[in-house]
């Protein structure tokens, strides 16, 4: 029977694509047609093998998923997720050191949804991605966890911490020294404001940057060989937020508030 519902699902893109689409709601026929982009003709005997194996039933001219094509479905779409997340961009999931991700986020990956990779080109290889920028400053919270340093960090979060977004940063003890070396005063205007949270992780923190607001989540690994090669990932999905939210309360979890230099 499991091998059986097994070929039925994923032997037919029809078939389980008839499958996602009842699980957002019954649909008639001509619905199916219009959302699948098939014809009855095509899609009819494939309904009719769905209704053999009980995964969807038939009330006058609706369909709609039984109880157990809801199961079915239901456990089908975290690994549907998963796939087009690592099918988008296979070798970079391949090539990062993921072990920083607990194993519990890490099986969630598909949450990332509709994320891209983005890789500067040489010219810009030491700049901070536009993408990140811009929508960094038109935010209002922001979760940040940072490992190492960037001599763009200090004057950005600066400059937000005087715009009185609300932030939480958390600090490798390295970094933190680092500010303190050379970036006095913008460690300093952070420190002071009133709506910045600095925490500093004493433990080995081996994910180079997770950053989470109210618009977007980004997020830095390394490769295997624990180098920093520029590229990152960025996702706008409400998903995606919520992963990326959880991983940095991770990391603010084995931090400590500092409150002066």
């Amino acid at each position: 029977m499991s091998s059986s519902l097994c070929d039925t699902i994923w032997l037919s893109e029809k078939r389980k694509n008839l499958l996602l689409l009842l699980m957002e709601g019954p649909r008639d026929i001509e619905q199916i047609k219009t959302s699948l982009n098939v014809t009855s003709k095509a899609m009819m005997p494939q309904i009719k093998i769905l209704k053999k194996q009980g995964l969807v039933l038939q009330k006058d001219d609706t369909y709609i998923l039984s109880e157990i094509g809801t199961l079915v479905v239901g456990n089908m779409l975290p690994l549907l997720s998963t796939l087009e997340v690592l099918e988008e961009n296979k070798e970079y999931w391949a090539s990062r050191d993921t072990g920083v991700v607990p194993s519990e986020l890490f099986m969630r990956l598909g949450e990332l949804g509709e994320c891209r990779v983005i890789e500067p080109d040489l010219n810009h290889l030491f700049d901070l991605p536009r993408e990140f920028t811009e929508n960094l400053i038109k935010s209002r919270y922001i979760m940040s966890s940072l490992s190492y340093y960037h001599p763009l960090y200090p004057s950005l979060y600066s400059k937000l911490a005087k715009s009185e977004a609300e932030m939480e940063i958390v600090l490798t003890r390295a970094v933190f020294e680092r500010l303190k070396e050379d970036c006095r005063d913008e460690l300093e205007t952070l420190l002071n404001s009133k709506n910045t949270i600095i925490k500093v992780c004493e433990e080995r923190l081996q994910l180079p940057t997770i950053a989470v607001t109210e618009k977007f989540m980004y997020l830095c690994l390394f490769d295997k060989q624990e180098k920093y090669d520029h590229r990152l990932v960025m996702s706008f999905d409400l998903s995606a937020l919520r992963w990326g939210r959880e991983l940095f309360m991770h990391y603010k979890n084995l931090s400590r508030e500092v409150t002066g230099i």
